[in-house]
Order: structure tokens, then sequence, then C-alpha cells
């Protein structure tokens, strides 16, 4: 639980001097809310362009100092008493590594507006229902959202989805609940964070580039199962299981994709139901097929965020009310178009083998569009292309390491015909669906799920969704 002899926790930051590490989005909004509390701030960025140069005057207007400069992330502002980070910085980044050799205490966001949390009426404190998992983590947090505010309780979904979390916590009018998406990197940097409720909801080989490895990524991860929470886990994950056997939970509930056991949420003759929070009988909360996109996958994150939403106390009308005014969002198994038989789907967002797999599970029949950056090992490709090739018709592979998906295509569906495009530049999106649609025939689905990031052809993955979708356009239209 919170700690409750520090400082900041209690929300005694006047006149400390507080290290901002980062002006980002996230280091900007720090650095604000640090010096409305009185602290000294002094906040240090590697960059010094135009916009780092705006940044740092307009927060030099409120108080702060801003050192810009490739040397600034070297060595700790003398005096400093708390460092607080942006996210994405590594731990070996010089400052951080400094900071915590000197037994200065490093902190991210997330950590900072816990300690922060505003009270409320009757004198509890604002309530956290958190999220995490390599997949599904935005769709959860929304579905959650859409739960608990048809139940009637006042909410916001923040922290990598939705507003930012330092943001929320300081707005006037305080949130008593709040639905938070947390990554690796935020609960790195966490230490006393203590939701009432917390889901993993799957770990898979992700950000190892920031992790050293997929171990320290789980038990990056698991801070999320804070003593005393109750801990809601992926029944058919083994890492997210060992998570919730090895936490100090006040109690643990499993979800499934299927009939769950006693403590348990999951699905039965077409429902999702509930056998942990209205005792020992099953309770209907929503058909399955309230669940959109229809895809096992989502149906997984719906059962999560019903499980955290009963754990608030949402009756089970909430849960179905909440499912039917979620909207989903675009890139995640969204249909484009559907021409000829053939559907276009665009799962742009589906950037690791472990998220494709998921999406390639959800139809019989692919066209399957892939490739760009890839982070993983030749290993998850192999699974992934393993696992799906029986759905496989063809693959249409584009992006720096296509010869990569194009082994793998090669060792476990070599029946599989492979269209291999060689361009990087943007424009290869006509090609490719031009391609796809070439080879696809009634009852098809063309599917844009890379399990790759988009970084080496596009700004993000909604840009490369984007480009599909106009695309298919152009080719349905015949423009």
């Amino acid at each position: 639980m919170a700690a409750s002899t520090t400082p900041a926790q209690q929300g005694q930051l006047a006149g400390r001097r507080v290290c901002v590490v980062g002006l980002g989005i996230t280091g900007q909004s720090a650095a604000t809310l640090l010096i409305a509390r009185g602290a000294q701030v002094t906040a240090v960025d590697s960059r010094a362009d135009a916009e780092r140069q705006r940044v740092a005057a307009e927060l030099a207007r409120v108080g702060v100092t801003a050192r810009l400069g490739p040397t600034e992330l070297d060595r700790v502002p003398a005096g400093t008493e708390l460092v607080v980070t942006s996210p994405g910085l590594r731990p070996d980044t010089p400052v951080l590594a400094a900071a915590v050799a000197d037994d200065i205490e490093v902190i991210g966001d997330v950590e900072l507006a816990w300690r922060l949390r505003p009270g409320l009426p009757g004198g509890s404190r604002q309530q956290w229902l958190a999220v995490t998992g390599t997949n599904g983590k935005t769709t959860t947090v929304r579905m959650l959202t859409a739960m608990l505010t048809a139940a009637g309780h006042r909410c916001i979904a923040a922290g990598n989805v939705g507003t930012p979390i330092l943001d929320v916590i300081a707005e006037p009018n305080p949130y008593p609940v709040v639905a938070v998406e947390l990554s690796s990197f935020q609960l790195y940097w966490s230490r006393t964070v203590a939701p009432l409720a917390a889901v993993v909801l799957n770990v898979a080989a992700h950000h190892l580039d920031w992790h050293d490895d997929i171990d320290s990524y789980a038990a990056a991860k698991s801070r999320i199962f804070a003593p005393g929470a109750i801990a809601v886990y992926n029944a058919q994950d083994a890492r997210a299981v060992a998570m919730a056997a090895a936490a100090q939970a006040s109690r643990t509930v499993a979800f499934r994709l299927g009939q769950p056991g006693g403590g348990e949420v999951g699905v039965a003759d077409g429902w999702l139901v509930d056998r942990a929070f209205g005792g020992p009988e099953q309770v209907r909360l929503a058909p399955v097929s309230a669940v959109r996109p229809p895809a096992p996958h989502n149906t997984a994150d719906a059962l999560a965020a019903a499980a955290l939403a009963r754990a608030y106390g949402a009756p089970p009308g909430a849960i179905a009310a909440g499912l039917g005014a979620f909207q989903p969002e675009r890139h995640r198994i969204s249909l484009v178009a559907t021409a000829g038989g053939v559907a276009f789907v665009d799962d742009s967002k589906a950037s690791n083998p472990a998220a494709a797999a998921a999406s390639l599970a959800t139809f019989r029949s692919v066209i399957w569009l892939a490739g760009g950056l890839f982070r993983g090992s030749d290993a998850d490709l192999d699974v992934l292309v393993s696992s799906a090739a029986p759905r496989l018709r063809a693959a249409v592979l584009i992006g720096t390491d296509r010869g990569r998906f194009r082994q793998a295509l090669a060792r476990h569906a070599p029946d599989v015909p492979v269209t291999e495009l060689a361009g990087t530049d943007t424009g290869v999106m006509d090609q490719a669906v031009t391609a796809a649609a070439a080879t696809a025939r009634h009852g098809d689905t063309v599917l844009l799920a890379p399990a790759a990031q988009s970084w080496d052809m596009f700004a993000d993955y909604q840009a490369r969704g984007d480009a599909f979708a106009a695309a298919v356009g152009r080719l349905a239209g015949g423009g």
C-alpha cells in the first residue's frame, strides 16, 4: 500500500527541489503541476530545437528553470531531492542512473499522480481501476469507462488513453473513479500505486529494446498487482496466471473464454457471465453478440472490463449497457469495405506478433498484408506463422523487415503464395492492396495486421491504417 511517510505522497511539495526529465507532453504536465504545488522545478531535456525552446519559454513564465541540450541528461542538477521522469526514458539514461546511485528517488508521472490524488467528500480519495497487458489495453479501458458511466458513476479514461493522468488528478471537480491504462514503462517507475482493482490482460514479448528481456518486461507489468488490490487476470495466459499467483492481492479473479469456475468470469451459452462478484450462482452480464468488433480477443477484453466494473460495484445491466454504448476505435479490426464478397479489414494497431495472431484468428480465410519494422525475434514470427498457416490463402509483404516474414512463411507455410513489395515509401500501400485484391476470392478477408511497427514507412499505426483505407477506397472506386 502507499507509504505514508513520503512528503510528495502527502502533497507536501512546497519548497522541494524537483528535477523533471524530458519536456514532452508528460514532462510539461508534470512541471506545471509541481510548480502549482509549490515545488522548485528544474526541467532538463536533450533537445534544444525551436519547439523545445518554445516550451522552455512558456514554462519559465510560471517559474520552471529549463536546461536544454545534449549534455543536460548527463547529470542531476545540484540539490535535487526528487526526480520525475518521462516514461519512455530507459533506466540507464545517465541522469536517472546517477539519481539512483545518489539515493535520489526517481518516479514517473503515474506515481506522482497517485501520490497527489484528490480527496473526495466524506474523506475518501479518488479510486483507480487499472489495466495493463501487451495488447488490448485501450479497448479494455474504454469499455470499462462505458460500463462505469452506464452504472451512473462519473469517471474518465486516463493514462496511455484519453486524458493525461496528471491532468485528471488536477481537475477542480475530482472524478471519484478513473479507468487507467498503464504501460510497462509507467509501471517500472511506479512504487506505491495501489488501484482498487487491476487486470493483466496478456503478456508477450514487446518493448524488449527498453526492457532487458521478457522477464524484466513482465516484472514491470506485475507491479500493477499492488498489495491489497483485487487482481484480475487472464486464465489462458501463463505469465498473467503466474503474476496473479505471486500477488499479495485481497482476492484474485480469473477471466476466460469458456465456462467460468467459481470466483471467475467467462462465457457460457453465448453470454458473458459472472461467478465472482454475484455469489456462487452464475449471473448473466451481456450477450457475446454485444461485443464489437466481434473477435475472441475483444470478448476477452470485455470480460476483463466487466470484472473491473463489477469490482467497483457496477450492476449486471450496466455491463450490457456499456458494451452497447462503446464505440470501437479505428484501426482495430475495422471493416473498411466489402467488394465482390471480399472484406477489407484494417487492424493496423496489430503491430506485434501477439496482436497479429489474435487478429488472424478472427477470420477463416485471409489474404494477409504484413510487414514493417519488426522488433521481435524469429521465434516469435515462427509461432505466429505456424499458428496462422491454416487460415492463410496468400500473403503480401511490405516494409524494411519483409524478408524475415518471407522466411518464416517459407519455413511454416510453404504452400502459401507470397507477394513481396520492395519499396518502403508510403505509396507501396496501393500496390499491396491491389496485389491482395487480385488474389482474393469470394469469402476471403484482406487483413492488414502487420505484426510490425510502422515507422519505416509511416508516422504511426494510424497513418498506416489510413493509407490502407485510402488505397481500398481508390481500388473500389476505380480511381
